[in-house]
Order: C-alpha cells, then sequence, then structure tokens
C-alpha cells in the first residue's frame, strides 16, 4: 500500500556550539536540575519551560561530531506505558536536537503535548513526549506513521549526518544509507500468546515509508483486529509490536500461519513491485 507522508519539513535555527555536560541532566516541562547539588523551578506555563529546554547553553547541544561518531538514531511510539496517552520516545547519542521545534511540528499535526523530558546520561540523549489528540492517545495508524515521520524529518534536519544511518534519509531527500538492509535477510515475524484473547504479534523488518499502515492493512485483511501497536525504528530497521485478536480471541496456530505467510510474502514486494513495472 502507498502511503504519501505529509511530514513536516522544519528549517533548523543556527546551532550554538558547546560542549556536552559532563555530569548527568534530566529535564522535564516543570522541572530543570543540573547535578546533584543545583536545582532551578521553573514556570509552569508550558512556552517559558519548552523554551528553557530548547536552550542550547542550558543543555549544551553541539552538532559536531566526526562521522565514524555519529550515532543510530532510535524512535519508540509507545502505546502501553501511559493509559491516556501515546508515549514518544527519541534516542539519540549525546546530543540534544531543538525539543521546543519538535514540539511545534507534533502541534501543527494537530496534537497535544502534554508532558516532555529529556534525560542525558553517559553516552545516550532520549528525548520523551506525551501525546494526546482531543484528550485521548492516539490510536489512528495514519497518524501513528505521520508522528514518526516527522520527528524522524525533524532529527535529520538537526542532524543529517544521522541519514546514512536511516532509511528514512533516502525519502527526506538526504543522503542515503550507503548500504541498505536485505528485506529477506532482516524480516522475522513472530505470533504469540499475550492472554486469553488477545495475542502479540512481532514484526521485524527493513524501514520504509508507509510500513506501518502497509502492515495495518495486510492484518485487516485476514479479518483480525488491532487493538494497539507499539513502532520501534531503530537506523534502517523497523521493529514493531501489534496485539491482535480474531473475535475477541487469541489468535490459534491456523490463523496465526495465515497471518505470518501473509505478512512474509508482502513485506518482500517492494523490490520486486518496483521492477515489475
Amino acid at each position: 500500500m502507498t502511503v504519501a507522508a505529509s511530514a513536516h519539513r522544519l528549517v533548523a535555527p543556527a546551532a550554538t556550539s558547546a560542549s556536552s555536560p559532563a555530569a548527568a541532566c534530566r529535564v522535564s516541562l516543570g522541572f530543570l536540575r543540573l547535578g546533584a547539588s543545583r536545582s532551578l523551578v521553573l514556570p509552569a506555563a508550558p512556552r517559558i519551560c519548552c523554551q528553557s529546554i530548547n536552550s542550547a547553553n542550558v543543555l549544551g547541544a553541539s552538532l559536531t561530531t566526526s562521522d565514524d561518531a555519529v550515532p543510530q538514531p532510535v524512535v519508540l511510539i509507545d502505546q502501553e506505558s501511559d493509559r491516556d496517552a501515546t508515549i514518544v520516545q527519541l534516542s539519540f547519542g549525546d546530543r540534544l536536537g531543538a525539543l521546543l521545534d519538535t514540539m511545534n511540528a507534533l502541534k501543527d499535526l494537530g496534537l497535544d503535548v502534554t508532558k516532555g523530558s529529556v534525560a542525558t546520561e553517559l553516552a545516550v540523549t532520549q528525548t520523551k513526549f506525551h501525546i494526546m489528540r482531543s484528550g485521548r492517545k492516539v490510536e489512528n495508524p495514519d497518524m501513528l506513521e505521520k508522528i514518526r515521520l516527522t520527528i524522524i524529518n525533524n532529527l535529520l534536519q538537526y542532524h543529517p549526518e544521522s541519514s546514512e544511518k536511516l532509511a528514512m534519509g533516502e525519502f527526506f531527500g538526504i543522503k542515503p544509507p550507503e548500504k541498505k538492509v536485505d528485506v529477506d535477510v532482516v524480516t522475522h515475524i513472530i505470533v504469540e500468546d499475550d492472554g486469553p484473547k488477545r495475542s502479540m504479534l512481532y514484526i521485524e523488518t527493513a524501514d520504509r515509508s508507509g510500513l506501518l499502515l502497509e502492515i495495518i492493512k495486510i492484518i485487516a485483511d485476514v479479518n483480525i483486529d488491532v487493538e494497539s501497536a507499539e513502532i520501534d525504528t531503530e537506523g534502517l530497521v523497523a521493529k514493531d509490536k501489534f496485539h491482535v485478536s480474531y473475535r475477541g480471541a487469541k489468535l490459534n496456530s491456523s490463523l496465526s500461519q495465515v497471518l505470518v505467510n501473509c505478512l512474509r510474502y508482502y513485506l518482500r514486494r517492494p523490490e520486486t513491485d518496483e521492477d515489475s513495472y
């Protein structure tokens, strides 16, 4: 299934170069803490707090690094940890992208960022957003894909050197990966019980635009219901989890095998489809 991505392309402001903080630091929308001995309570207004989070002077953001030191970006969309909100987490080395800019991009999609935090420790920075739409977590697969592509696009705008480590680098018109993942080699599909009324479907395959919607359509074609999904983008590979059921019950062995066979067939098609025209 072909999906037109509507990710927002953002123009990055000039970066302020500074050294990465030596000690671990943690930032949230309402509280900023540096080290163990100093703390600063910020006003509760999200706008003021976002500006503080976005400050390169406060967090020591730096874009300069050698090519062999470029970390692998990871984008995780978590639907399980919070009952009311969708959690989006971005891990990217020891450098911080613009949190404010990413939040504005999500707002442009009609989403509410109810909470955001940044944790930096050793060589890993994790940015986390709690996202809602109309007071509820985001369930629509199309919107989840837009969120994923928007965040990846925003990351690439600030760190274009990461395009070679992301399959989306080529999709967004930046430098494509030097080595692409072989779909046949990387694709792994597992179905296992997840209680008496649902099953867990785990898929690991080469990432590409529209992958989530393609998987959802394949599952629906087999008359299986998707209750929730967790999307994990690790460089060139997508690792997705789906809670699925059939008529209110977990999948039996026969239906599980049908689903696995269909997914294996369709997930291996991109190269074949392009060459067939």
